[in-house]
């Protein structure tokens, strides 16, 4: 089963590097969205199938709470996999967004910490075929 996954930050540069990671990490991938703010995720929700969604907290327009309650609120996305991938350090907070049904992964990343969040929300495997390129190369996102 390939994954459709939203990628939700502010940061341009950011977005690349997971999605870079996501690609790496040998989890089989199908289409990969981008979206700014959560405004912009909900929409791209709307219009596409989506498997999971990588999303920041602190952005312009709509944040990424905002995003999740939304998302919950929603009967057709309410089971939506949630991995928030933010530098949020207040454990209520980070608290507060686990008891809505999300995952945490804390900036900076390795891609064996959210390939491992990946799977364990998901189920998915790894690809067998070995194409694609290791995660553990030393980086540290």
């Amino acid at each position: 089963m390939a994954l459709n996954v939203l990628v939700v930050d502010d940061s341009a540069i950011m977005r690349r590097m997971i999605i870079k990671t996501l690609r790496l990490s040998g989890l089989p991938l199908g289409e990969i969205y981008e979206a700014g703010n959560g405004q912009e995720g909900l929409q791209i929700l709307h219009d596409h199938w989506i498997d999971l969604a990588l999303v920041d907290i602190n952005m312009p327009v709509m944040n990424g709470e905002e995003m999740i309650n939304q998302v919950r609120a929603n009967p057709e996305t309410a089971d939506l996999p949630i991995a928030v991938v933010s530098t949020e350090s207040s454990e209520m907070r980070i608290e507060m967004l686990q008891q809505k049904g999300v995952e945490f992964v804390h900036k900076p990343f390795t891609p064996e910490s959210l390939s491992q969040t990946i799977v364990k929300m998901t189920g998915v495997n790894h690809e067998p075929d070995g194409d694609s390129a290791s995660p553990s190369g030393g980086y540290d996102f």
